[in-house]
């Protein structure tokens, strides 16, 4: 009987010494001082299929309506970044603006560096841009910011009403209502900061998405890739349900507050790879 509690005192003393040491060598696995990257990558669907431009497949919407997407573009920015202890780590404002393109493959991830080393559970963003930049002296304004830089169908910025375009989607369907060459292309070009003399739209979208129980483990030698579904179907239900024939082209007007309430709801975290 003494021997086997020695024993067993011994495998209780084993276990706490490598309790222990399993929890001295996680404090110890990254310093306060230590820095990484994190990746988050938008991947854009319309339900369960990928987005394709200009294919030949045709979508259907919530209203019925059918159509093909041609261009989808968007702005993410204000991104922050929130530790399982519940501390945030908010990207410095002058590199935290980015374009999304369904056509440039890069864009569609997008790297951010010299994050803090820990485990992150939650991002946060804005899809858009925000008032003050929006207001900015365009010296602040550079890269893909500067209003000269946009040009043509990419263009995300109204000249005429001097504010970015913050979700721009375009594409054809048969219940878009033609225009004067018979085309039947619909397009939504979603922007609109408040205003800065007076009242206007504000469609302005910040948006928090957990990791579902999932971590992104940041460190100087991983690299986590944070995988968000943008679903954009969302973009023609949700809070309402848009009709493309009622509203073939939606840009600065009170219906596009409907399209931006909704495609708040197209950005889902589906998964956290930490490899």
């Amino acid at each position: 009987m003494y021997f086997k509690n020695i024993l067993a005192a011994l495998a209780v003393l084993a276990t706490l010494v490598l309790s222990f040491s399993c929890d001295k060598n996680d404090d110890a696995e990254f310093g306060p001082n230590d820095k990484g990257s994190i990746i988050l990558e938008f991947d854009n669907v319309v339900g369960s299929q990928n987005l394709q431009l200009n294919g030949p497949q045709t979508y259907t919407n919530a209203n019925g309506d059918q159509f093909n997407v041609t261009l989808l573009n968007y702005y993410i920015s204000n991104i922050k970044l929130k530790k399982s202890d519940g501390t945030v780590y908010t990207v410095p404002q002058d590199s935290s603006y980015f374009l999304v393109k369904e056509s440039v493959a890069d864009s569609r991830e997008i790297k951010l560096n010299n994050i803090p080393a820990g485990d992150y559970s939650e991002v946060s963003f804005t899809v858009g841009v925000d008032s003050a930049r929006n207001t900015m002296d365009l010296s602040k304004r550079t890269g893909i910011l500067d209003p000269a830089a946009h040009s043509g169908d990419d263009n995300m910025y109204w000249s005429w009403n001097s504010g970015y375009i913050f979700f721009k989607m375009e594409g054809l369907s048969p219940q878009a209502t033609a225009d004067a060459a018979g085309n039947k292309k619909f397009r939504y070009h979603i922007g609109g900061f408040g205003g800065m003399n007076s009242k206007t739209i504000n469609n302005i979208k910040s948006i928090t998405r957990t990791f579902s129980g999932e971590k992104a483990t940041v460190r100087s030698s991983i690299t986590p890739q944070v995988h968000i579904i943008v679903d954009i179907l969302k973009a023609f239900e949700v809070s309402s349900k848009v009709s493309i024939g009622a509203n073939t082209t939606v840009m600065f007007a009170p219906y596009s507050v409907n399209i931006a309430n909704n495609y708040v709801e197209m950005f889902q975290v589906h998964h956290v790879h930490n490899d």
